[in-house]
């Protein structure tokens, strides 16, 4: 495979690992934020879910109680922000450090929970579902962590490449301009 068909390659495979894990992201924040069954979209809807979400954290056992709530309030909101961010592809070596370090965090709360023999659902997509098992951390680890390192190595060799032609294209101007 040549260079050129191989940059182009690994842009394709960065592209589906954004959109993936972008809508990844946006799906688990929007099965966070919307409206129990049978209630309209409204912001005292979304409160509730919000506060049925902040139960879900609580039964990690791993936050004080006092930042259960702002955490509860907060996540979804930069779950869907993050999704859209890695989308756009703006300042993807950030926002796949960021996305790397989410999951991360999710799996080892996962592990937390299921070494300590709690039984607690995952809360990944929603309320609901069986408790976490090493199937989850599985899922997590093995389908979702993968497209997010993918992303953080990718973005940083591209980058890499970006800055070196960038110095080329500048090496060239200043030996034409002499």
């Amino acid at each position: 495979m040549e260079p050129s068909s191989r940059a182009k390659a690994w842009k394709w495979v960065m592209l589906a690992c954004r959109i993936a894990l972008g809508i990844i992201f946006i799906v688990a924040a929007v099965s966070k934020i919307k409206p129990l069954q049978g209630l309209p979209w409204s912001v005292a809807s979304v409160k509730t879910s919000l506060a049925m979400f902040a139960m879900g954290i609580d039964s990690y056992q791993i936050l004080p109680a006092w930042a259960v709530t702002p955490f509860a309030q907060i996540l979804p909101f930069f779950e869907l922000f993050l999704g859209l961010w890695l989308i756009s592809g703006i300042a993807l070596r950030v926002s796949s450090i960021l996305s790397t370090l989410a999951l991360c965090g999710f799996i080892a709360a996962m592990a937390s929970v299921w070494h300590r023999g709690l039984t607690v659902t995952c809360g990944c997509f929603g309320q609901g579902g069986p408790p976490i098992g090493p199937k989850d951390m599985l899922r997590d680890g093995l389908l979702f962590l993968p497209l997010s390192l993918v992303l953080l190595v990718g973005s940083f060799i591209l980058a890499k490449k970006s800055h070196a032609a960038s110095a080329r294209a500048a090496a060239a101007i200043a030996q034409a301009g002499d």
